[in-house]
């Protein structure tokens, strides 16, 4: 199977594009720049979910549901907000269809135009804003801490399976607080519990850091995000965290009165991942024989392949394999017992390797007889025949050994792609070759730019948790002076 997919050496673009598809983990749909995800990717988008759903509300986040349609006037409530949308907003104009005259199909009905526009939603800051005005009254009615799970359009032109498509799914979480401090805090906590579900579940090591005013979200004060390096070492962003300060609070007139019987306006966050992670996830790990899966996210962490060659064999095989996959679910491990007959054991290999299952136990016949069983790790593809007895304590200390080896493979590959940078030539010549480079920025918006109309780079992050670089010198491109160095990569 492993032949069906692009080597990442000769182009890993398209290595990306076949692993989505051959590992049945989403395809193109019929409407374009849309995807279907398939249900073995839809369950580790479900895992994800799980994990992450547990995290928000660990932290006092519950779920709700607003509407996906949102009056056109909503968003020219907020001047900047529209603007960093408006390009990719799907417009509803009417209601209703209509057998065509001429007998052939349907067509809009000319009478059913809508009063106003309603925009598909690309995010939920104006509807949920609007909402909140009728909830906030006191400083008793604060904090509220909402997350939402759903979808959003936003209508994109280039489009790749779970990278960028016009329709994704995602979590969004808005929340209102009394005082700017408590929202910046909630900014802060909530950019952590994404980093700490990159690295525990995702084994995806991230830099956690600020947004470069050009690069913030539209609306937003300040803008936390986990930037994590692929691969072909371009950026993904995988996960932000919005400071928004009274911006929309203001532009919904939503105010509470305080504690002083003053009125205020209300402090805002918005924060959201999406199933860009799903690629995150391929492109961070895979390989060329196929999906390399953590444990942690992996639908099926253990599969069992039985080698026989007659009936009597077969059912004695099931029987032990059955016996220690009771064993592994008491744990808590999920495990698949693949007793297809129509297709040859090495082909089943072949396919549970593609598919990233992180263990996968073989036992034939002379395996039983011995009380043993093959036992192949997906991440380095080694085998090792070991004792049946006791099974299910190594396998869990297996599992764990994988997920962190994945974690610690992923990290040294980053850190060694990971460099100081201190002229503009060095920049221009290194920045193409798949590496973050730590560099000075004079902190203006101009050069900024200029450096990316120049090379595509874009400032990351400036971090806070790793690679901090607060030390006096000189801007690569202005020569302006600069306190710090910031985290310059090319990315998705």
């Amino acid at each position: 199977m492993a032949d069906q997919i692009t080597k990442r050496s000769e182009n890993y673009s398209q290595w990306y594009n076949d692993l989505v598809v051959k590992a049945d983990l989403a395809e193109q749909s019929s409407v374009r720049g849309c995807m279907v995800i398939k249900p073995y990717g839809y369950a580790i988008w479900e895992k994800m979910q799980r994990c992450l759903d547990d995290m928000f509300k660990a932290t006092g986040h519950y779920n709700a549901y607003f509407p996906l349609f949102i009056p056109k006037s909503f968003f020219s409530r907020e001047a900047e907000h529209v603007a960093g949308f408006a390009k990719e907003c799907a417009v509803v104009t009417h209601h209703r269809l209509m057998n065509n005259p001429d007998g052939k199909g349907v067509v809009v009905d000319p009478a059913a135009k809508l009063e106003e526009e309603l925009i598909v939603r690309p995010t939920s800051e104006t509807i949920i804003w609007s909402t909140y005005k009728n909830w906030i009254t006191s400083w008793r009615d604060l904090p509220i801490l909402c997350n939402q799970w759903a979808n959003v359009v936003r209508w994109e032109m280039r489009t790749r399976l779970f990278l960028r498509t016009a329709e994704f799914l995602w979590q969004e979480g808005h929340t209102a607080h009394a005082t700017a401090q408590e929202a910046q805090e909630e900014t802060q906590r909530m950019v952590g519990v994404y980093a700490d579900f990159a690295r525990n579940f995702l084994a995806l090591p991230v830099i956690v850091g600020h947004k470069s005013p050009n690069e913030r979200f539209a609306g937003a004060l300040d803008t936390m995000t986990i930037e994590a390096m692929m691969q072909d070492g371009k950026a993904l962003q995988a996960g932000t965290s919005h400071f928004l300060g009274q911006n929309f609070a203001k532009s919904f007139d939503v105010q509470f009165t305080n504690k002083e019987g003053k009125l205020e306006y209300v402090w805002a966050t918005s924060w959201g991942v999406s199933t860009r992670l799903m690629g995150a996830l391929v492109m961070a790990h895979g390989d060329d024989n196929g999906l390399v899966l953590p444990p942690a996210l992996a639908p099926i962490q253990v599969v069992m392949v039985p080698i026989f060659k007659t009936a009597q064999e077969h059912e004695a095989i099931l029987d032990r394999m059955y016996e220690l996959k009771k064993a592994l679910e008491a744990r808590g491990h999920s495990v698949k017992i693949d007793d297809r007959d129509t297709l040859r054991p090495g082909f089943k290999f072949a396919e549970w390797e593609l598919k990233g299952v992180p263990v996968r136990l073989a036992m034939g016949p002379r395996d039983l007889a011995n009380g043993t069983v093959e036992v192949h790790r997906r991440d380095t593809l080694e085998k090792k025949t070991m004792e049946l007895a006791g099974l299910e304590n190594s396998i869990e200390g297996l599992l764990n050994d994988i997920q962190d080896t994945i974690y610690r493979k992923a990290l040294a590959f980053r850190d060694s792609r990971v460099e100081k940078c201190d002229s503009w030539e060095e920049f221009k010549e290194k920045i193409g070759t798949g590496k973050f480079l730590l560099c000075h920025w004079d902190g203006t918006a101009e050069t900024e730019q200029k450096i990316k109309d120049e090379t595509k780079a874009t400032i990351r992050c400036i971090p806070v948790d790793s690679y901090v670089c607060e030390e006096e010198g000189v801007d690569i491109y202005s020569g302006k002076p600069s306190k710090q160095r910031v985290v310059f990569g090319i990315a998705y």
